[in-house]
């Protein structure tokens, strides 16, 4: 039997196990990943750390919004010395104090027109011409009747003073029983007649004086003059056209006086009680920076009905030599009720509704943050201010109102508060 031989098969074996040990390392390690791999790897972890941060920084805020302190910020406002007034606002149009309408008091052609818009003219002044021929016509005719009616009462004096002189013979004759009573009644009628013939020809020939006078004026009126001093605004009767004035004087033109404005202002009838003659009034025009002043000289009883809206026209005047103002414009016109200045004054919104002498409490904010109320005596007020007569200095921060703001801690007490926590 023979022996195995273990030597060399144990040999074999080594070697075999140590084959592989004698390999280069290189062939044992795994390969290395490529740089695009890389970027890949890095790309999705800063998107990992990005969430994180968001998500760390929701929860934080979330917190914070739930469970912090809500903030309270107050408007404030300084007492400042100031003035104030109250006034009453209203609509109006500027009108020229005194204007008027130049008319024909003839009929006839207007033959020229001496004047335009926006000549300024002095009385007297002549504007314009009618046609004079019909006036002319007229004229003669009238004073052709006079001169007939004189002719016939002269003649009727004539014969009047032969009636007397047969009166007085005939009432001597009849006297000395020379003539009949018959006749000396024929005389004496002779002579009334005579004389009412006189006495009716003397009021025919007033008749046709009066009638030679009016053609006569009728000639001047041919020639129309400016009444009054001031500009011509406008003309309604152009040349050649035909005026009839037999039922009514028709405009030519119309002349104002500018250097002086009337304001016509219309007041609401809710305002209207408190306006009184006397008070001073000022106002604006579009386009002009400039205020003008003026004081109420009227108010008309009349009302007019706008909308239906009740409104009440108050008048009152200002001065304009420099021309400054025209017809027409728009004027915003605030009536001074009571007025004061230098005083102690705050928004009017720190006082709410509260009226002219009326004592309420505001609140004061301290120089450390704190409030305070205090009590004040509300003066004059306007829709922008308040005086204050008593109860607060200058300087001083008044509260106008306090508000919550979106800070940590609102919307919890928001949803307690809605919740009935």
């Amino acid at each position: 039997m023979d022996t195995p031989t273990i030597g060399p098969p144990a040999a074999s074996a080594a070697v075999t196990r140590a084959g592989p040990a004698a390999q280069p390392a290189s062939s044992s390690l795994p390969p290395r990943p490529s740089r695009a791999k890389w970027s890949a790897r890095l790309g999705r972890r800063s998107l990992w750390l990005i969430g994180a941060l968001l998500v760390a920084g929701a929860v934080w805020f979330g917190y914070h919004w739930m469970f912090g302190a809500a903030k309270m910020v107050y408007a404030t406002a300084p007492v400042e010395r100031g003035d104030v007034e109250s006034t009453v606002v209203a609509a109006g149009v500027l009108q020229p104090v005194k204007y008027v309408d130049v008319g024909s008091q003839t009929s006839g052609k207007l033959k020229s027109l001496k004047v335009k818009r926006g000549d300024h003219v002095e009385e007297n002044q002549l504007l314009a011409e009618i046609d004079p021929v019909l006036a002319d016509n007229a004229l003669t005719s009238a004073s052709a009747t006079l001169a007939s009616m004189t002719s016939q009462r002269t003649s009727k004096q004539a014969q009047l003073v032969l009636a007397k002189a047969q009166q007085t013979r005939n009432d001597s004759l009849f006297d000395r029983l020379m003539i009949s009573a018959n006749d000396r009644d024929v005389t004496r009628a002779g002579y009334g007649v005579a004389l009412a013939d006189v006495a009716a020809l003397s009021a025919q020939t007033k008749q046709a004086t009066a009638a030679v006078d009016t053609a006569r004026a009728n000639v001047g009126y041919t020639k129309i003059t400016a009444p009054m001093a001031g500009d011509v605004v406008s003309i309604t009767t152009l040349e050649g056209q035909t005026v009839n004035a037999s039922q009514q004087a028709p405009n030519i033109l119309r002349i104002a006086d500018l250097s002086t404005m009337t304001v016509w202002a219309q007041v609401s009838e809710a305002d209207i009680v408190r306006v009184k003659v006397g008070q001073d009034v000022y106002f604006t025009v579009l386009g002009q920076p400039r205020r003008w002043n003026g004081t109420i000289r009227q108010i008309l009883p009349t009302p007019e009905l706008i909308n239906n809206v009740v409104f009440y026209d108050v008048l009152f005047d200002v001065p304009n030599p420099e021309r400054v103002l025209n017809i027409q414009m728009t004027a915003q016109v605030f009536i001074v009720l009571a007025q004061a200045k230098n005083v102690l004054v705050i928004p009017a919104a720190a006082v709410g509704n509260a009226g002219t002498g009326a004592r309420i409490t505001v609140q004061v904010l301290n120089a450390d943050g704190r409030l305070e109320s205090r009590a004040i005596t509300v003066g004059i007020k306007s829709e922008i201010s308040a005086e204050v007569t008593a109860g607060l200095k200058e300087k001083e921060q008044v509260v106008i109102n306090g508000k919550t703001t979106p800070t940590p801690g609102a919307a919890k007490s928001a949803l307690s508060s809605r919740r009935g926590f």
